[in-house]
């Protein structure tokens, strides 16, 4: 089926180049901002207009006298210097809900034309650290992406960018390892107790140890090298607890959110760890990169800093230590020449646009982003507390993902207890958690994803206006009336001839 967007923009070009537009023109129809002025409007006419040199008011009329689409719209009417607004008809609507529903399997949707294969990177947790509320857009965001190109029937690679890798582990492993001395286990991994909470105490009390223990930095140093050159097996297991720990941490809050990210679909950034000094070697090689203050530069053109010097894309540092530009390199070019991909997506909020921009002219400079491949940069604001300031604990600490969760699970809960009390306890829960978790989707997912949102519980969990709880109850409204229509042979899919009330 096709949608009923690109219909009107089919049609609209058609009546632009028949009023003298040249047959590349573009009709730019969107869905209206505003529902009281239509459902879409076209505002092609405008550009249009300045190119032919003419009024666009009445460029538009000529467009609008040559246009045909009396079958799926009511009266067409134009406003202001040119737009061009459309009702659709009811009939049409009902007429196409049908087809849809016929359609048990795609709904409509028919698969792409020319099939890709699409990496998508999203989520990206830190190792040794709980999930905060800043890893949420990305998360459901890049999952909701990876959906729709599933269904469009794209060959979709999920990669996890976990943060995995860095000096904080050798400080974690050596405090880990001391711990289990004082405990008396020389050292062994086994008998010392972890969970992800520990772990966030241990990084505060590694540092602590690591600016003020001459013998614990010396310790912590001789884990982080033996780590990054993987030469001692104990490091290196002590490292992979930590990891397992943490994935026991974020792995459930996926599940919860009915996210399709696993083990396999990580690719953190010790993946990419020996591959670094060959993106470096390469980048100088090539003639790309170039020592700048001891520090290893790319200068891509077009980036320039406020007093127009150009700006560098540092990828390594003059301690000779590598970045996550470097980083995101090598991930660039294991995507292209080993994933094999078409399309690269990732998924981040919108403080990161410098950062990806002069990655992607980077790789396209070295080669390892090719002509053909797509690099696209999804990027989202920020969620904001009612305040209108970046939603935090009133410590001023990154409010936790999993307890945002379970509060919007319990609020759920506490509106299912008085709506319907006379459920059985594990229904209640069940749907409180429907409820809850579509919620914190659905608020953000109908919010302007370019832009900062107020996440409210109260407005998410509101049974009334554009928010998942009424929805969903608008959903089994219908599935009752389709029930009871059903227990009375009522043809409810049949031939639509005007509005008919029928007693249920």
């Amino acid at each position: 089926m096709k949608p009923v967007i690109d219909i009107l923009e089919d049609k609209v070009r058609e009546a632009m180049v028949a009023a003298g537009g040249d047959a590349g023109c573009a009709a730019i129809v969107k869905p209206s901002a505003d529902s009281r002025f239509g459902d879409y409007q076209a505002n092609g006419v405008m550009g249009l207009a300045k190119k032919m040199k003419t009024n666009p008011r009445k460029l538009a009329e000529e467009v609008v006298g040559k246009l045909d689409v009396s079958d799926i719209c009511e009266n067409v009417e134009i406003a202001g210097p040119g737009f061009i607004n459309f009702r659709l008809k009811a009939d049409y609507l009902g007429e196409m809900l049908l087809e849809i529903n016929a359609d048990e399997k795609r709904l409509g949707v028919d698969k792409a034309e020319k099939l890709k294969r699409v990496v998508v990177d999203f989520s990206g947790p830190n190792i040794a650290k709980q999930m905060h509320v800043g890893h949420l857009r990305s998360t459901i965001i890049g999952d909701c992406i990876c959906r729709m190109l599933d269904f469009e029937g794209h060959n979709v690679i999920r990669q996890n960018h976990i943060g995995d890798w860095g000096t904080q582990f050798g400080m974690l492993c050596a405090l880990m390892e001391r711990r289990a001395l004082d405990a008396g286990s020389k050292g062994e991994m086994s008998k010392v107790p972890v969970n992800i909470e520990d772990l966030e105490a241990f990084y505060k009390k590694a540092k602590v140890l690591f600016d003020s223990d001459e013998e614990f930095t010396n310790r912590s140093r001789v884990a982080i090298a033996e780590l990054h050159s993987r030469s001692n097996e104990i490091w290196l297991n002590r490292w992979k607890k930590i990891v397992d720990e943490s994935r026991n941490h974020y792995q459930p809050i996926y599940d919860t959110l009915g996210v399709n990210l696993h083990k396999e679909n990580e690719r953190g950034e010790s993946f990419y760890a020996d591959k670094l000094a060959g993106v470096v070697k390469d980048l100088k090689d090539g003639g790309f990169a170039k020592e700048s203050d001891g520090a290893m530069c790319v200068f891509p053109d077009g980036f320039t800093n406020k007093e127009g010097e150009p700006l560098p894309f540092i990828v390594q540092k003059s301690d000779g230590a590598f970045l996550y530009a470097t980083t995101d390199l090598a991930a660039m070019r294991y995507r292209v020449d080993e994933l094999k991909a078409d399309e690269i997506i990732y998924v981040t909020d919108a403080r990161q646009k410098l950062h990806f921009d002069m990655m992607f002219a980077v790789s396209r400079m070295a080669g390892w982003a090719k002509d053909d491949t797509e690099l696209v940069h999804v990027m989202f604001g920020t969620m904001m507390g009612t305040d209108g300031k970046p939603f935090k604990t009133r410590s001023g600490e990154n409010v936790k993902l999993k307890e945002l969760l379970e509060e919007a699970v319990e609020r759920a809960l506490d509106v299912v207890k008085t709506k319907n009390p006379e459920l059985g306890d594990d229904e209640k829960e069940s749907i409180a958690k429907a409820v809850g978790i579509g919620a914190v989707k659905y608020a953000d997912f109908s919010n302007n994803r370019t832009t900062d949102y107020m996440f409210s519980f109260d407005k998410m969990l509101a049974m009334e206006g554009n928010t998942a709880p009424y929805m969903q109850y608008a959903y089994a409204r219908v599935k009752s009336i389709k029930r009871k229509a059903d227990e009375k042979g009522i043809d409810y899919a049949g031939e639509l001839s005007g509005i008919k009330t029928v007693n249920l």
